[in-house]
């Protein structure tokens, strides 16, 4: 399967699949001489895998390293995963239950079908348990390190720096990405980000610009600061990276 039927199968567009292979998170099984990437089932199989984790939160760096532990069981990472979808498509039908009733006329004022509670328990926990057993970054640990020692002083500064730099790039939409003045940014951004969580080399940042723009919830956040901030941020990032 060529890059771009994987791109339209997936929904994921060419450019983070091209991006995935630079960072050896996802290999074409082949690539002809005519430079086509071709996708095997295996492939595919992976890059489901890759999505499953990105449901629950995880970045491309600790995906990368989870997967390619030796110790990665695939089976088990799948039971745990189809644990979390059993409980949502529960939540679900009790939600199309409950509109049933009321359309049928009945007076329920019933809420606990909206509550969130257990899907969000049972996500954070096998977020925690696949990144005890699998996750061995020294970026994860660094931050894990870093961030439970902060006060809630220490955390109010830190994201008064992140809500000032993200408020300095939505001021510059419209600007040029690869201007001196939005490349400054990136390099705030940058730093901002090592001095706080974990050293954010040029491979972990062009991830990040990615998960801007192809996670919705980043990018209603970034976006925030003005419609477009997000997607500024990824091409600023993107041409930083590539320098």
């Amino acid at each position: 399967m060529k890059i771009s039927e994987v791109a339209k199968l997936t929904g994921i567009t060419v450019r983070t699949l091209h991006y995935y292979d630079e960072i050896g998170l996802l290999k074409p099984s082949e690539i002809t001489e005519s430079g086509y990437r071709l996708y095997s089932k295996d492939s595919l199989e992976t890059l489901q895998q890759i999505l499953f984790f990105r449901e629950l939160d995880f970045p491309l760096n600790e995906i990368k390293e989870i997967m390619t532990n030796p110790s990665y069981d695939k089976m088990e990472a799948l039971n745990k995963q189809k644990e979390l979808l059993v409980k949502k498509r529960q939540r679900i039908d009790n939600l199309i239950g409950l509109i049933n009733n009321t359309i049928e006329g009945e007076d329920n004022m019933s809420f606990k079908e909206f509550d969130m509670k257990d899907i969000e328990e049972s996500k954070n926990k096998y977020a925690k348990e696949v990144k005890e057993r699998w996750g061995n970054t020294e970026a994860y640990k660094e931050c894990e390190e870093k961030t439970n020692s902060y006060s809630e002083n220490q955390w109010g500064v830190i994201n008064k720096e992140s809500s000032e730099i993200l408020k300095a790039f939505g001021e510059h939409i419209g600007c040029d990405p690869g201007s001196a003045e939005v490349q400054d940014l990136v390099e705030k951004w940058k730093n901002h980000i090592s001095s706080s969580f974990y050293n954010c080399t040029k491979e972990i940042l062009s991830g990040l610009g990615l998960m801007y723009i192809n996670d919705e919830r980043f990018q209603k956040n970034i976006d925030q600061n003005g419609e477009g901030t997000a997607e500024l941020m990824s091409k600023a990032i993107e041409i930083y990276c590539s320098k």
